[in-house]
């Protein structure tokens, strides 16, 4: 039997006496497998919800009247919210781990890269690249990751919320981990400009599909939206074209081992959102209830955020054609990032 504020009387913590009250496992949610895991433990229903177990209401609304998490701040809808397990089982602890095993990593190709005395035999026209266009692009990650920061306090679980925060704490890092990292290897180039890259993502033909592509996704006012765009639309589209598609490749062929290394857990992140995204969105679009309508309505996510990173990645073709050594051409990295988003949306059952 389920307490509830008439049979005891009070809302108070102990104040029911009741199966597994007792006990230092928790029963009062059904796990996804037959034995709760730890991510489970410390995350479902952390976020109150007075349709579950909140039996007072909520004790702050704000002036009009709603609580602090509504389900209408998305246009999506669904059974059951709670529904939701984060595939990479990613709770505050176990992120900060992972987060401080990468920037290990990270210092320690700098540093000593930089004692090597590596970024002074860059390809002279790579040094180019990388002072102005993977200077331009920290800003595309930065503005995701701001989107992100912003959308996860309206998610109406904390499963959702801890998926869309530790996706936002990636998209930071890596802005944070670009940025450091130029400033560092800036020092042992001469000539080289801190702001380039500002001036380019503000100014550049090239780059500004992908400032409109991120802008759009920043000033989306549902924030299931934001998170929808940014890893089912843009990253496969632009994300991972500017980072596997050009970086990666092409810095190891103009004498930059440095670059791969600090952009590479970057798309160890992505599998990791990705899957946490597709998980989610999978659960919407097979809803048994309002499944229909939240496939129509991410079939308009999609003509609608699909259209803006199509033009930023077609926009970002004269990339390829800037470094002296061309390992892999436009073309070939844009198929491959459009074969992935097929994919991608194959899993959902939607279309392009």
């Amino acid at each position: 039997m389920v307490a509830t504020s008439s049979s005891v009387g009070s809302g108070a913590a102990g104040a029911a006496t009741f199966s597994g009250s007792e006990s230092r496992k928790y029963k009062y949610f059904e796990p996804r497998a037959q034995r709760a895991t730890h991510y489970e433990d410390v995350t479902v229903d952390v976020q109150p919800d007075p349709e579950r177990y909140l039996i007072q209401n909520w004790i702050i609304s704000f002036p009009d009247g709603k609580g602090a998490y509504v389900k209408d701040a998305t246009h999506a809808k669904s059974s059951n919210w709670h529904a939701f397990r984060a595939p990479d089982q990613e709770w505050e602890r176990t992120h900060y781990q992972r987060q401080s095993k990468i920037e290990g990593m990270i210092q320690g190709v700098v540093n000593n890269g930089r004692k090597a005395g590596t970024p002074k035999s860059f390809d002279k026209a790579w040094v180019g690249v990388l002072q102005n266009d993977l200077g331009a692009w920290k800003h595309a990650e930065f503005g995701l990751g701001t989107s992100l920061m912003q959308a996860q306090r309206y998610g109406y679980t904390q499963m959702i919320n801890n998926a869309t925060l530790t996706n936002s704490s990636y998209k930071l890092r890596l802005s944070q981990d670009l940025t450091l990292y130029l400033a560092e290897i800036g020092m042992d180039l001469p000539g080289w400009n801190d702001e380039a890259g500002k001036k380019a993502w503000l100014e550049d033909p090239i780059w500004q599909g992908a400032r409109k592509a991120v802008e759009t996704i920043m000033g989306a006012d549902d924030y299931l939206e934001q998170y929808f765009a940014t890893n089912i639309v843009f990253e496969p589209l632009v994300g991972e074209l500017v980072r596997s598609g050009f970086f990666i490749p092409v810095g190891a062929a103009n004498k930059d081992s440095m670059t791969p290394s600090v952009i590479s857990a970057a798309e160890a992140d992505y599998e990791r959102n990705l899957a946490n995204t597709i998980d989610l969105a999978y659960l919407l679009v097979n809803d048994n209830k309002f499944g229909a309508d939240n496939r129509t309505l991410f079939q308009g996510w999609l003509a609608k955020h699909g259209k803006l990173a199509d033009a930023a990645a077609t926009a970002l073709q004269p990339l390829w054609s800037k470094p002296h050594s061309k390992p892999l051409s436009f073309q070939d990295a844009r198929a491959k990032s459009q074969e992935r988003y097929a994919q991608i949306l194959s899993e959902l059952g939607l279309k392009q």
